[in-house]
């Protein structure tokens, strides 16, 4: 787990990158500022995960279940949140109606808040 945790966190803060110029460069001219500022959010939520997994990824044992659950949430949670915003915000361009990923931006986030949680109570528990 330790190693898919590193991994995850590289891949997230590498594709950030690349996301992140995309929108900047090629995404700026052809949608508006408000989906533009939404498909940002996703990219820096994204990197804000990519150094929170290459963290934990150093700090935790993976010893139990909570701590692996910990990495599995924010994974997972990035994946939903970031990946639903990129959607939504390209929808108009896309010439999709992709609205039905509305809920699942909120869901995502919700599993990286519980992931920060579990951190805490690891942190909480734990002699560093």
């Amino acid at each position: 787990m330790k190693t898919i945790t590193l991994v995850f966190g590289a891949i997230y803060g590498m594709l950030s990158i690349i996301l992140g110029a995309f929108g900047a460069h090629a995404l700026k001219k052809i949608l508006s500022l408000e989906k533009l500022e939404s498909f940002e959010t996703g990219v820096r939520y994204q990197m804000y995960a990519a150094f929170f997994l290459l963290i934990i990824g150093y700090i935790l044992k993976f010893d139990t279940t909570s701590e692996k659950w910990t990495s599995i949430l924010m994974i997972i949670g990035t994946f939903m949140f970031s990946v639903s915003i990129y959607f939504l915000s390209l929808q108009d361009y896309l010439g999709a109606n992709l609205k039905f990923l509305g809920p699942i931006t909120p869901l995502g986030g919700l599993f990286m808040i519980i992931s920060w949680f579990m951190l805490i109570i690891y942190f909480g528990k734990t002699k560093l």
